[in-house]
């Protein structure tokens, strides 16, 4: 069982729901240390006083706010304590809104809630009535004295609380956008059929972390005592265009420029050719390409 990270309740008009909070994420890291090379003493650090250059203990640092330049306001923990107002130990919600309409871009985080001892009957009430509405909720709470906007939705029979950013936070997208430029019916045509050939199903064991697993063996290796150099990296082919690069990199992918194949075939989605896979119950659809669809579903 994981360890609760936050206690308190979801408040639900005036019915309160009390849950414990786990996190829904477990990184797969690799952890490095700092050693002295000498006799692999671990490397400290010291809080110093910049002005002294000087070690200050922890009795003698406060938390400050710089108010202006220069000018610092001093807070207790007593501060903090007297700040917590709305939304402190609960999880307060405000409004219910269809998840799809929630742009990603406010996400940063995913919890689990689960009921607290005794809580199991109003936990799965709120927990049915949102899956029956399929709506998702938005709310705010507080926790390690910052107040935080949240998403709750139901995923696979539990809570979760998405931790949002709040709307002031997402920085504008205006000085980023790409100049006008002209872009060929030919260039867009292959385009969409090269995103043609790699959409399907999401599958998120497909994608795995191989720069950890290269980086495990490289170690395991160095354990054991052995070299590791690196090899020269290829020089990357240049191709004349981007229309030269759109034609390689579908043909890389299997797929075909023009996109014309028997029955029509070339011309759906690897979404659609994958759906009438599901229907043939054409064995391993699921890691077939675009074309190997087509291939199974023309000898089906």
């Amino acid at each position: 069982m994981p360890r609760a990270i936050w206690t308190g309740a979801i408040s639900f008009g005036l019915v309160n729901v009390p849950v414990r909070m786990y996190s829904a994420i477990e990184e797969h890291k690799l952890h490095f240390h700092y050693l002295h090379e000498k006799d692999d003493s671990r490397i400290g650090y010291e809080k110093v006083c910049k002005k002294e250059g000087k070690p200050v203990p922890d009795s003698e640092i406060v938390k400050a706010f710089e108010y202006g330049k220069g000018e610092y306001v001093y807070l207790t923990d007593e501060d903090f304590k007297a700040a917590r107002v709305e939304g402190f130990k609960t999880i307060d919600i405000r409004d219910f809104v269809a998840y799809e309409e929630i742009d990603p871009i406010y996400f940063e985080r995913t919890y689990y809630l689960g009921p607290d001892e005794g809580a199991d009957k109003v936990y799965r009430l709120l927990l049915k009535a949102m899956e029956e509405s399929g709506l998702a909720a938005l709310a705010k709470y507080v926790m390690r004295d910052k107040q935080h906007l949240g998403c709750l939705r139901v995923r696979e029979g539990v809570i979760a609380l998405e931790k949002m950013y709040f709307a002031d936070e997402i920085r504008p997208v205006g000085e980023l956008k790409p100049k006008q430029a002209k872009v060929s019916k030919q260039e867009l045509e292959i385009a969409r059929q090269l995103i043609d050939s790699l959409a399907g199903p999401f599958r998120p064991g497909k994608y795995k972390d191989t720069y950890r697993d290269a980086l495990l063996q490289i170690i395991k290796r160095k354990r054991k005592g052995e070299e590791v150099h690196v090899e020269p990296a290829e020089e990357a082919e240049e191709l004349p265009d981007l229309l030269a690069a759109l034609r390689a990199s579908l043909k890389a992918n299997g797929g075909r420029s023009n996109g014309k194949r028997r029955d029509g075939l070339g011309d759906l989605s690897k979404q659609k050719l994958y759906e009438r896979a599901k229907k043939a119950d054409i064995p391993g659809r699921a890691d077939m390409s675009k074309e190997e669809l087509i291939e199974a579903l023309e000898g089906a």
